[in-house]
């Protein structure tokens, strides 16, 4: 991506050395970003020689105040990206007469609290709804190459628009509409996996959108760019960290999408653009 000269947004609260947690031994983020998902995913935890495959190799991990310089400079990754989320939702949503409000991003390393409640990097990055804040540990994007093969700038900018994704359905009242119908299908059941399904790649579509208007504004795109965005989105499908940890799929546990269906709404909104072409609720399921 083209990122020189772009401003930073204010918007970002270092939390690094406040809260964190101290890792040795144990198991490190690279193998927590898939047993984190594959346990929000499936409410599995993988067989004992997957987890022994995944925490070889972790070394010790310390909160301090003096950061590497791959920290600091995807510290400056996240304040730009976050940045242009603000430009291209600002601009979107006045298309359609409504005030875009940009969420905080919070900085963190090893455990949060949040409005949701504490949280570990276990989790992953995530949105929390009800302080409209984005959580971020920064050795996520680190631990996306050495475990699941997804690398690159437009690879990690697509996680944080896909967090993005989410405030922009909290502002639309789609996040709180699914939530609430999830809640009255009950936790783990198929009208709540696939509801969530349908949430998830919404905000793949709407990480699109901010990706096409992103590169109108400021030209950011740089070929091989959406090559690696479609290879995040591939690899973080419910099919393939399943085949994965377990060697098989379970479909009736699937609540982002398959890696076909994320790859294919985020293509959609990097191509349209038009935040009116990512209705994913409306559709029958079999067709997302």
């Amino acid at each position: 991506m083209r990122l020189e000269g772009r401003r930073e947004s204010t918007n970002v609260e270092d939390r690094r050395g406040k809260g964190g947690a101290v890792k040795a031994g144990g198991l490190g983020l690279g193998g927590i970003l898939i047993v984190g998902l594959i346990w929000l995913l499936t409410g599995q935890a993988p067989d004992t020689s997957t987890l022994q495959q995944m925490t070889q190799g972790n070394t010790e991990y310390v909160d301090g105040k003096d950061y590497s310089e791959v920290d600091v400079e995807l510290m400056q990754f996240c304040k730009q990206i976050l940045a242009g989320t603000e430009d291209v939702w600002t601009a979107e949503f006045k298309k359609i007469g409504r005030k875009y409000i940009p969420p905080k991003m919070v900085i963190f390393a090893g455990a949060v609290s949040s409005g949701c409640g504490s949280a570990t990097s276990d989790s992953g990055p995530f949105y929390c709804s009800a302080d409209q804040t984005v959580y971020l540990d920064l050795e996520f994007f680190k631990s996306m190459k050495k475990q699941i093969g997804a690398d690159g700038d437009f690879a990690y900018a697509y996680v944080i628009a896909h967090e993005v994704g989410h405030h922009v359905q909290n502002l639309l009242g789609t996040l709180d509409a699914a939530h609430n119908k999830m809640a009255q299908y009950g936790k783990n059941t198929q009208g709540y996996n696939q509801t969530s399904v349908r949430l998830e790649l919404q905000a793949d579509f709407y990480a699109g959108v901010w990706a096409h208007h992103d590169n109108k504004m400021f030209g950011s795109l740089e070929d091989g760019d959406i090559e690696e965005a479609l290879n995040a989105a591939a690899k973080i499908g419910d099919d393939y960290l399943q085949k994965q940890a377990y060697g098989r799929t379970m479909p009736e546990t699937f609540n982002h999408g398959t890696s076909a269906q994320r790859s294919k709404w985020l293509k959609k909104g990097i191509a349209t653009g038009d935040i009116n072409q990512g209705d994913t609720f409306s559709p029958a399921y079999s067709s997302l």
